[in-house]
């Protein structure tokens, strides 16, 4: 009877297989922090070989990069939802509800983004905001950049570019001091843009 086991985890479908290695990732990373969590305790949690890992995923930070993805992915998502539901026009209120929505993300509480921020993982912590900084910075592009441009005159060279520097520093200063009023936070994204809030 020993073999039914092994036989079941064969039978499994690479999709299937793969998807409980991602969500046993997760949990262990949840749970534990990412800075301690090994492709061997991964593989104990699925109930599978290391090796089998290794099949499906080049390396540990193959499995975190996916889990950076479902958190910038969750951070694009409310990026579209304040662009779709913006009041066209009204750029000072758009300011607001975007900084709200920034602090919103930056102090959501769970154990992988804690973990991220202690000292000894600064290099993944940096990773994964150039890379949400980055999606952040091309859904705006496609969305309020162009419904801007349309009503305005963008009065900025390199806009992609200014757009990174920008959320890269808004990110910065709101986690280093989060004091900051939202009013002093909208000014710097006004004044860095060169916002026209007349119509």
């Amino acid at each position: 009877m020993s073999s039914t086991p092994a036989t079941s985890r064969l039978s499994k479908q690479p999709d299937e297989r793969r998807d409980e290695i991602v969500a046993a990732t997760r949990q262990l990373f949840a749970e534990r922090g990412v800075a301690k969590v090994s492709v061997t305790e991964i593989a104990k949690r699925v109930g599978v070989t290391r090796g089998l890992i290794y099949h499906y995923f080049p390396d540990r930070d193959a499995l975190i990069d996916l889990i950076f993805e479902d958190h910038i992915d969750e951070f694009v998502e409310a990026v579209s939802r304040w662009d779709a539901e913006r009041e066209a026009g009204n750029v000072e209120k758009a300011l607001l509800d975007c900084v709200a929505m920034f602090r919103h993300h930056l102090h959501a509480k769970d154990m992988f983004r804690e973990d991220l921020g202690h000292p000894e993982n600064a290099g993944l912590y940096n990773r994964f905001v150039d890379r949400a900084v980055r999606a952040v910075v091309d859904r705006l592009r496609v969305t309020t950049v162009e419904a801007y441009a349309r009503a305005h005159h963008i009065e900025i060279d390199h806009v992609g570019e200014v757009f990174y520097v920008l959320v890269y520093g808004l990110i910065g200063l709101v986690r280093s001091s989060p004091d900051t009023d939202d009013q002093v936070l909208v000014a710097i994204v006004r004044q860095t843009l060169h916002l026209d809030l007349g119509n």
